[in-house]
């Protein structure tokens, strides 16, 4: 039986190739301050925490999911007596996070410029549509790219159907990205490598164990590192 070989390199995106949990901390801050008078901070960012969960099912993730759950938010802990002018506030700060200017992260163009055209390589993120793809356009990046899912989740099945359709398959690909419990766990359930990359802010719906014990788990520092294990799987499997 053949020792599966890489040939396959998917990348998430946000807090990945560049910042993006950052803007949606600020935006918080923000939409705290604009409640101040109706609940302590931390309550109002717990309730906004739980609304965002419930909405996931429904809006998906990204900066319009975000919005609709402050708006939902402002509304429950002002017991329906939000004023207008708050509602237009809270647009304000979602338009805001829709054009703020994308910050790469460090080493992130010079690494996925290293890999491209020595490996397949897929931007696989979630988010809103428009948005990935004006933040990938903006990042200079995307001509470096071999194909762009851009998906509602990231599960297993996800990253076995995408492996297969611009690789070989999960056993010959691997993922990289800040989320262990989006990026890396399911990756390495498909069959691929799972590969970390933290941030320093993670939120916290995408918390999770490390798979530690799994033979085809890695940790890096930050993706300048990248290209030389990249080097040491496809030498040694």
């Amino acid at each position: 039986m053949s020792v599966p070989h890489l040939t396959t390199i998917g990348f998430d995106a946000d807090d990945t190739l560049w910042q993006n949990e950052q803007f949606f901390r600020m935006t918080e801050q923000r939409f705290v301050a604009m409640l101040a008078e109706h609940g302590e901070a931390s309550q109002v960012s717990a309730n906004l925490l739980e609304a965002a969960k419930r909405n996931l099912g429904m809006y998906g993730f990204g900066i319009k999911s975000f919005t609709l759950s402050m708006i939902e938010t402002a509304i429950e802990v002002t017991d329906g007596r939000v004023p207008a002018s708050t509602i237009a506030e809270i647009l304000a700060a979602g338009r805001d996070m829709l054009s703020h200017p994308i910050e790469p992260l460090p080493h992130a163009h010079e690494t996925v410029e290293r890999l491209a055209g020595a490996y397949r390589l897929v931007l696989i993120t979630k988010g809103d549509l428009l948005d990935q793809e004006r933040k990938l356009a903006q990042s200079g990046m995307g001509d470096l790219f071999d194909a762009v899912e851009i998906v509602s989740d990231k599960t297993a099945a996800t990253y076995a159907r995408i492996f297969s359709r611009h690789g070989d398959g999960p056993q010959n690909s691997m993922m990289v990205g800040n989320s262990l419990k989006s990026d890396v766990a399911p990756a390495i359930e498909a069959g691929g490598w799972g590969i970390h990359v933290p941030h320093e802010l993670t939120w916290a719906v995408e918390h999770a164990e490390a798979p530690d014990a799994a033979p085809r788990f890695r940790r890096i520092a930050d993706l300048g590192e990248l290209p030389t294990l990249v080097e040491t799987i496809a030498r040694t499997g």
